[in-house]
């Protein structure tokens, strides 16, 4: 049998013409209120430029792809003619399927791609077609960038990643006319979906404040305090930066030594305790340790000139200090995830360099000291886009936590983006429920000076591992940090990339245990054993050679990396004391965990 080359569903007559119109006219009744919701906040000349800057940085940045292809009629000519040959090749296959004749793909996804599931994406001529000469002109669109010659490497990293964001926005299976699901779900539903979908845009804009933000997650079954950040505790201290959490002890008895949890301020703390069989920090209560949370403060524009070392001294430093009067102890385990981990090694230099030893060990989940590899997040930050950052900044004294949600999304836009544009407004379906999203979409604002300091001295200047950064007067130096580091990386990571950490490893002074789990950012930290999911590996010392040769000789481990972490951090100090309430004798419980700071919206 002939391949059905017309897109459209196997029952046809099922078309209710009448409704069909109807939904017609919803649809655009409710893209009326999607422009509307739009144009709102732009009224009045608020919107001077209708060019973001981050498309006027993709425009330059692509102008020095195609000054050096046009530099050169020759090499312009021979650019064309590689992808018209690869059109004509494409042709000459549907050629021979239109006549009946067998021929194999010119070019085929891959098979972890999941835009392409679909059968009808190989079945149906037309498709097929659509499919294949998108691959072509992405795969050409790419190596226009790897085949530029002269660019320099920051450059080509921001070509390669505006390449892939603009392949995945053009996707064929992004449009209801090139995607054989949508095709079927339209016509099945008498276009009812795109009607549904249409209404969820204009929700969607109108919760944006004129800007889209998708739903990710059905937000209404979860709620903080209710169903997620639900482990028992008492907030114990606040500042104008952080409240401090004290967890109820589960167990008759406790490791002696307290463990200090520094999470990132770009993301909320309750990453590490979602519902209790996710919760990283149940589990730690769980297994005996006494536990304290910072929670971070979404902050905003009376804290603009709250910097690094603002969030270290009212931030770890003014925790070890409420930890001492909770709990009496003097010597204290911590936890940084992220930039938090960040903020722990600057701080643990600072006290090196001043003589506190109050932090007995450091572990560090998905962190990075060294920015030399640091990822996709790179391309954002260069002298003129960071001059574009801080005068945004500026006019508010915050970043809006919509715009980091945006990048870190667009670091994976075809798991977090286009999938829920998709479903949401093509299918016309909400999302399901899903704790990890929920979070994901629960951002926070960035204070100016804080958040200039780490894209500068970090990202721009990589100041840390060289030795040159300083915080509080103090020149830093992790050399001279010589406790034992539990140093977690996550092998998919594309925020702290699992190379980054690897090299970061040697600038500590001290021993330092590299673990490599499996996943990615956030599922390769919160992976709880209780699962059975991934795998993490362990080796030999970190920092030297490369990741690969490190990894070719490392033993993986199925499973969860928690027991192992919990077993080096008995193994540092096993000594245990009778169970500790919140705020021991000296301070006073403030209010229930999770606190007031973590509920305060974007």
């Amino acid at each position: 049998m002939k391949d059905d080359a017309r897109p459209i569903p196997a029952n046809p007559g099922a078309l209710d013409v009448e409704a069909f119109a109807k939904n017609l006219a919803r649809l655009v009744e409710e893209s009326g209120k999607a422009l509307a919701a739009y144009l709102k906040p732009r009224q009045g000349g608020q919107v001077q430029n209708p060019l973001s800057d981050e498309m006027t940085d993709m425009v330059k940045t692509f102008g020095g792809v195609a000054e050096y292809w046009l530099s050169d009629p020759q090499r312009a000519v021979e650019l064309q003619s590689r992808l018209g040959k690869a059109y004509l090749d494409l042709w000459g296959a549907a050629a021979k399927r239109l006549a009946g004749e067998d021929a194999a793909p010119i070019v085929a996804p891959d098979p972890k791609d999941r835009r392409f599931a679909d059968p009808e994406w190989s079945s149906n001529q037309f498709f097929d077609f659509v499919k294949q000469a998108y691959l072509l002109s992405t795969q050409w669109g790419e190596l226009l960038v790897k085949d530029a010659e002269g660019l320099d490497p920051h450059t080509r990293q921001k070509a390669e990643f505006y390449v892939k964001q603009i392949a995945n926005a053009v996707s064929p299976s992004n449009f209801v006319l090139t995607n054989p699901e949508l095709m079927r779900a339209t016509l099945d539903s008498n276009a009812e979906n795109l009607a549904r979908g249409m209404h969820m845009l204009a929700e969607d804009i109108e919760a944006g404040g004129g800007d889209l933000k998708i739903r990710q997650s059905d937000s209404s079954n979860f709620e903080v305090g209710r169903n997620l950040a639900v482990t028992p505790g008492k907030v114990v201290f606040q500042n104008a930066l952080m409240q401090l959490i004290q967890y109820a002890p589960a167990t008759p008895t406790v490791l002696k030594k307290p463990l200090l949890i520094v999470p990132p301020w770009i993301n909320k703390f309750y990453v590490l305790d979602l519902t209790p069989e996710k919760s990283f920090i149940k589990w730690c209560v769980d297994q005996g340790l006494t536990v304290f949370v910072i929670s971070w403060v979404n902050p905003d524009e009376r804290l603009s000139s709250m910097g690094f070392e603002e969030y270290m001294r009212l931030g770890p430093l003014a925790a070890l200090d409420a930890i001492k009067l909770a709990t009496g102890e003097s010597k204290i385990h911590t936890i940084g995830y992220c930039v938090g981990g960040t903020l722990l090694s600057v701080t643990l230099a600072y006290m090196a360099q001043t003589g506190d030893s109050r932090i007995a060990s450091a572990t560090l989940f998905a962190s990075q000291v060294d920015f030399t590899h640091a990822g996709d997040l790179k391309v954002f930050v260069d002298e003129e886009q960071l001059q574009a950052v801080e005068k945004r900044m500026s006019e508010r004294g915050y970043l809006e936590g919509k715009k980091m949600a945006n990048a870190f999304n667009m670091l994976r836009s075809n798991d977090l983006i286009w999938p829920y544009v998709i479903n949401n407004y093509m299918r016309g379906k909400p999302p399901s429920s899903f704790d990890l999203l929920y979070w994901n979409s629960d951002a926070t604002r960035m204070p100016a000076a804080n958040h200039a300091f780490y894209l500068r001295q970090c990202y721009l200047d990589n100041t840390l591992s060289k030795g040159e950064m300083v915080v509080g007067g103090v020149k830093l130096d992790l050399g001279k940090v010589n406790i034992p580091i539990y140093n977690l990386a996550t092998r998919e990571d594309h925020i702290a990339p699992a190379q980054s950490a690897f090299l970061g490893s040697k600038f500590f002074g001290g021993p330092v245990k590299y673990v490599l789990s499996g996943s990615g950012h956030i599922a390769g930290v919160v992976n709880p054993p209780s699962k059975g999911k991934y795998q993490y590996w362990t080796g030999g010392k970190a920092g030297v050679g490369t990741l690969e040769d490190w990894l070719a000789k490392a033993q993986e481990h199925p499973g969860s990396w928690w027991p192992d972490w919990a077993a080096w951090i008995k193994a540092q100090d096993g000594k245990t004391v009778k169970a500790r309430k919140p705020g021991g004798t000296k301070l006073q419980a403030i209010e229930d965990a999770p606190g007031s700071y973590v509920k305060v919206k974007d």
